[in-house]
């Protein structure tokens, strides 16, 4: 990306730069924002083929499917590589057109992926079966050698996960429940709610704590006093205040002098 920036201008160029950054920054978290600094990216630099693929990503993460498409495009035809070809086909599935993507599966360009390339374009196929209703199918197209591998690699957990899905979809509960484990044990970064499937699967039910915590506060401020216990700690009489709770008498001052006279 440095190397294609360095065809700009140098102000230009780091103004660019620090848009693409923030992009990155923001793109899980605040895709919105994501999406927003890679427009002033777009605008600024779009003969820049890091800026079209950052476009892209900001596009795809916010939903907006056509547009990821045409800046994935754009991002090909500058530099020919095949990088982005599953992407493109999962924003097929995203308007609506499982059958393109589908096609795109069975294209040329996919023997030209790395291995990581090739399982995510088995990921968008199977999810384009589903799409179209055909389960069976897309639990075929996901058993390959990559998800029965005993290491762990940065894809596993996503391919595990995808192939216990589409169990459980095709009514196969005890295969789904196995593979949710094992997505489980490979998710190391937490990319997939594995854990909480396999939970809900087991009829485990995990209760918020920090709900139980507000819950349990809402109930203090309920008792009577607990302002007044509040406000004499502060001043450093809470003790005086026990006591004169406990002797049923009030704590507010010259009272304790009418009592003894009464």
């Amino acid at each position: 990306m440095r190397q294609e920036l360095q065809s700009l201008p140098k102000t230009l160029a780091e103004e660019v730069a620090r848009n693409l950054v923030m992009v990155a920054r923001l793109i899980d978290e605040d895709p919105e924002s994501a999406y927003a600094y890679s427009k002033v990216a777009l605008r600024l630099a779009s003969r820049v083929a890091a800026v079209r693929e950052a476009a892209g990503f900001a596009a795809y993460a916010n939903q907006k499917y056509g547009e990821a498409l045409a800046e994935f495009r754009a991002a090909r035809r500058m530099t020919g590589s095949v990088d982005l070809w599953p992407l493109m086909a999962d924003c097929e599935r995203g308007l609506g057109r499982p059958e393109k993507a589908l096609d795109m599966a069975g294209a040329p360009e996919v023997q030209k992926l790395d291995k990581a390339g090739r399982v995510e374009m088995r990921l968008v196929a199977a999810g384009a079966r589903r799409d179209m209703g055909q389960l069976d199918a897309a639990i075929v197209t996901l058993q390959t050698p990559e998800l029965a591998a005993k290491s762990v690699q940065p894809w596993t957990a996503r391919l595990r996960y995808a192939y216990a899905d589409a169990l459980l979809a095709a009514g196969r509960e005890k295969e789904a429940r196995e593979w949710f484990a094992k997505a489980a044990e490979a998710d190391r970064d937490g990319s997939t709610d594995a854990s909480d499937r396999l939970a809900e699967l087991d009829g485990v039910e995990f209760t918020d704590a920090l709900d139980e915590t507000a819950d349990e506060v809402d109930d203090i401020d309920g008792i009577d006093g607990i302002d007044e216990v509040a406000e004499a700690d502060k001043t450093g009489k809470t003790d005086e205040t026990d006591k004169d709770r406990e002797d049923g008498r009030s704590s507010r001052p010259g009272r304790h002098e009418e009592d003894d006279r009464d």
